[in-house]
């Protein structure tokens, strides 16, 4: 019989970690990639719940993911992250799956609830997540810092049951994140060479304003959808273009 780990990357994440094993109880291991900076319970909480935990030292979400794929003791991985719970039926789902063994990925729909409330448009659904990995078939693009990007080898297919993903409780916590992935994501931009220009403080916030909002449909989830996709644009559009352009200024 085909054995599976759930993994989670985790640190400083005692108010939530036990949610989140817990909720991947059907799995045969669980595994917890520790951040080694972490200082509060997470550690202790996840063992309490039979969790192998493992500190590493973080340089990026690429290389914690690719170590945890090198710890697994078993022929398949799940990745969830600490703010994402699986269900009975996706444990079930997963289970069949690996037994058929046909792919060396799978894709899981997700579903998005942001400051307490479903997202369903704006791009934020069905939000595939390349999730259930064969070991040893699948590995984390060491170039792609955040926003991760797996290299499969072999085929992949795509779930039906859903994972929940309850990513932002509150606009400070939405607002705290982003401006973490502003410089990440500006220093990839950076390094692939993409032109910065005074014109994309503009250009780039309306451009992704429009996609989300309305091509993407974001108006349908009323004021909840205006305010997100605004802020989205502000963060991925402007504040990106920002701090790029302060990197290329400080290359001289």
């Amino acid at each position: 019989m085909a054995r599976i780990t759930v993994g989670v990357l985790a640190g400083n994440n005692e108010g939530i970690i036990a949610e989140c094993l817990e909720s991947a109880a059907w799995a045969d291991e669980l595994l917890v990639i520790l951040d080694d900076r972490s200082t509060d319970g997470t550690a202790e909480i996840a063992r309490g719940l039979g969790a192998r935990v493992i500190p590493h030292r973080f340089e990026d979400f690429a290389r914690q993911r690719n170590f945890g794929l090198e710890q697994a003791r078993t022929e398949w991985l799940f990745y969830l992250d600490s703010d994402e719970r699986t269900t009975p039926a996706l444990g079930q789902e997963i289970r069949g799956l690996i037994e058929e063994g046909t792919c060396a990925g799978w894709w899981v729909p997700r579903r998005n609830y942001i400051w307490g409330k479903e997202t369903r448009h704006g791009g934020w659904y069905p939000d595939y997540q390349l999730r259930l990995l064969r070991v040893g078939r699948a590995q984390y693009d060491p170039a792609r810092r955040v926003h991760e990007v797996v290299l499969l080898d072999g085929p992949e297919g795509y779930l039906q049951e859903h994972l929940l993903h309850y990513n932002y409780a509150s606009m400070a916590q939405f607002i705290a994140k982003q401006r973490q992935y502003v410089d990440l994501e500006a220093r990839i931009r950076l390094a692939d060479g993409a032109p910065s220009r005074p014109r994309h403080l503009i250009t780039q916030p309306l451009r992704e304003f429009w996609r989300r909002y309305i091509t993407l449909e974001g108006y349908r989830d009323g004021w909840h959808g205006l305010k997100l996709c605004a802020l989205v644009a502000y963060y991925y559009g402007f504040q990106v273009a920002r701090r790029l352009m302060q990197l290329r200024r400080a290359e001289g």
